[in-house]
């Protein structure tokens, strides 16, 4: 189910990512250095507009969303409302988390997952609502291989039904079995179609298991779009201090680069990769962050980078330790 508008610009590989400016708490590394010392939602809307004008005028031109990243849907509407020339910004955005967190970073619960038709049919009027139909791609957010969403034959339906529309159907991923959760997915489908146009995972250098997964994805026509390439930030210049990140340090300090550019630039290098998203928190990180479009690795630096690679589930317990903030 094609998308009315391209998902991939000739402009930019990269696209923003909105979990981390549309709510007070994430579980990004540094977030006090990074968000305004007030995070009421009107100090948090105009540092997310902030950030939508210099991705734009960077040349980004995707934008993910989702139901659960608190006010990021509201603060991607009102943006696209004060921009009547950004009718070329391809919006994305999720449904199947409800965001719990009442504006606070230290709430006990932050999201509930729920992947039934009820919680679809409830978070699409929702998300229409602000969003209308600027929206090219609604995603299942973080199908694992036990979600009811992979075997319920009405939710399907109804998902076929908003393709139909012009809607690309989607879906990302969370945890150890991705790539099961998206050979699973890419068997789907409704009336002899494939129901899933769009693939979205956690890939990054610390956690590549799912990458043939998605070069099988990207093979049989779907678009790929890569999340937490940073590794919720493990492998920004700030934090990629530990000893197993000591390849990262030295091809950046030999590139003259970044180790965040560093890092997105080995992800955009895979020839499956259609959109690699930034998770950036500020103008200045977003400009160092897409500057990766200006590095070109050799297969040498490749092979070196390969081994910052953890096992799967190590990978999986370590982020799920990782504090709101």
């Amino acid at each position: 189910m094609p998308l009315e508008r391209p998902i991939a610009s000739p402009i930019s590989p990269f696209g923003l990512g909105l979990a981390a400016v549309g709510r007070p708490g994430y579980i990004n590394l540094g977030r006090k250095a990074d968000l305004p010392a007030e995070r009421s939602v009107d100090a948090l809307r105009a540092h997310a507009h902030r950030l939508l004008d210099a991705a734009y005028e960077r040349g980004v031109r995707y934008v993910d969303a989702a139901r659960s990243y608190g006010m990021a849907e509201e603060f991607l509407a009102t943006w696209l409302e004060g921009r009547p020339d950004a009718q070329d910004v391809v919006i994305g955005s999720k449904w199947g988390y409800t965001y719990t967190a009442g504006w606070h970073t230290d709430a006990d619960v932050h999201e509930v997952k729920d992947h039934s038709a009820a919680t679809y049919d409830r978070q699409l009027a929702e998300t229409r609502a602000l969003l209308g139909t600027r929206l090219n791609l609604y995603q299942i957010h973080s199908v694992t291989p036990d979600s009811p969403a992979l075997t319920d034959p009405a939710l399907h339906e109804r998902l076929a039904a908003l393709g139909a529309e012009g809607v690309t159907i989607g879906l990302s991923t969370s945890g150890p079995a991705q790539a099961d959760a998206i050979r699973a997915a890419l068997e789907i489908t409704v009336g002899g179609e494939a129901l899933f146009g769009s693939v979205q995972a956690t890939y990054n250098l610390m956690e590549p298991s799912v990458g043939p997964a998605l070069a099988m994805a990207h093979a049989t026509g779907r678009r790929v779009i890569v999340k937490e390439a940073m590794a919720n930030g493990r492998l920004a210049d700030r934090h990629a201090m530990w000893p197993d990140t000591t390849a990262l340090r030295k091809i950046a300090r030999e590139a003259g680069a970044s180790c965040d550019a560093l890092a997105l630039a080995a992800v955009a290098a895979r020839p499956w990769a259609d959109i690699v998203l930034s998770g950036a928190a500020t103008v200045e990180q977003l400009t160092s962050n897409l500057t990766a479009a200006d590095l070109h690795l050799n297969l040498d630096q490749l092979e070196q980078l390969a081994g910052l690679a953890e096992p799967a589930e190590a990978y999986w317990a370590q982020r799920a330790r990782l504090a709101w903030a």
